[in-house]
């Protein structure tokens, strides 16, 4: 008989061994790069919110500087007691202060209060890099529109710069400002407009998205009635909040601000509203505003 000697274990065969320690190599490595990409989503979705929400609230914003509407005075009670005449709307626009006024504020005087709400205008913005067109509904916009007429008709936007371009999170071009002129950027580039503020109008409270690309907006300071005369155009869907007047839609030229677009900012406002000034400079030498047609 032959001797007996201790109990043996089975033996796995190596090959086997090796070929599980590389599936669960494989599988920690899915989900290592799993967790990885799940972390680098989140990461970009705070990243857009962060943008998207400085932007709501910021849209007037340059180097910490914010024109508040409650900056601007007191309570607005100036509303205008004359009853509209027919095809007209009452429009109440707020005059700052002269004590209040920073000296980036162009004061070209007050449109009427009364304004038409029938027809329609086209909005021209010729610039260095050529022509953009808008359709505007005054039905929708007679206060807003009334207000564009009468700073057009005072040259108030010429030979300004769009200081303010953002590509992340929101795409807009930001304009308007009467101080954005000359060369190079100042500090001050962003915080200009006229000597009054208006309510807003036609906010896209029901469209999803409510800046849809090709829509021309009032920016503001994310405080009701601060409307002035900064605008932005909208090359891209932007999920924005619906707090700021959709003055019209834009009809030509929607190329040219994509490719201010893609050529990029310089970044000067990431850590505030987001965005920066435009890589590719875009001067508007002249804009004016069509007689309203029909209605």
């Amino acid at each position: 008989m032959a001797p007996s000697g201790p109990d043996r274990q089975p033996q796995e065969d190596p090959g086997v061994t090796s070929t599980r320690e590389r599936q669960r190599a494989a599988a920690r490595a899915r989900l290592e790069k799993e967790m990885a990409e799940r972390a680098a989503r989140a990461r970009k979705r705070r990243q857009t919110q962060a943008i998207v929400g400085a932007s709501l609230a910021l849209l007037l914003v340059v180097a910490g500087t914010i024109w508040l509407a409650t900056s601007l005075g007191g309570d607005d009670d100036t509303t205008g007691t004359d009853a509209a005449a027919p095809g007209m709307s009452q429009c109440a626009y707020v005059e700052i202060p002269s004590d209040q006024r920073i000296k980036e504020i162009k004061d070209v005087g007050l449109p009427a209060n009364q304004q038409s709400n029938t027809g329609t205008q086209t909005m021209t913005i010729d610039t260095n890099l050529g022509q953009i067109t808008a359709h505007i509904d005054r039905s929708e916009v007679p206060c807003t529109a009334g207000s564009f007429t009468h700073l057009a008709e005072k040259n108030f936007f010429d030979n300004t710069k769009c200081h303010r371009l953002v590509t992340e999170g929101i795409k807009v071009l930001q304009c308007g400002d009467p101080s954005a002129t000359g060369k190079g950027w100042r500090e001050t580039d962003g915080t200009g407009g006229p000597s009054y503020r208006m309510a807003e109008e036609n906010l896209p409270t029901d469209k999803r998205p409510p800046y849809p690309e090709g829509v021309i907006a009032m920016a503001n300071s994310g405080q009701p009635g601060s409307t002035g005369s900064q605008f932005f155009i909208v090359y891209g869907d932007s999920p924005l909040d619906p707090n700021y007047t959709v003055l019209g839609t834009i009809t030509g030229g929607l190329d040219i601000v994509k490719d201010v677009a893609k050529a990029g900012d310089d970044g000067a406002f990431a850590q505030q509203a987001g965005g920066g000034h435009p890589k590719k400079e875009i001067v508007i030498n002249k804009l004016t505003m069509s007689a309203p047609q029909g209605g």
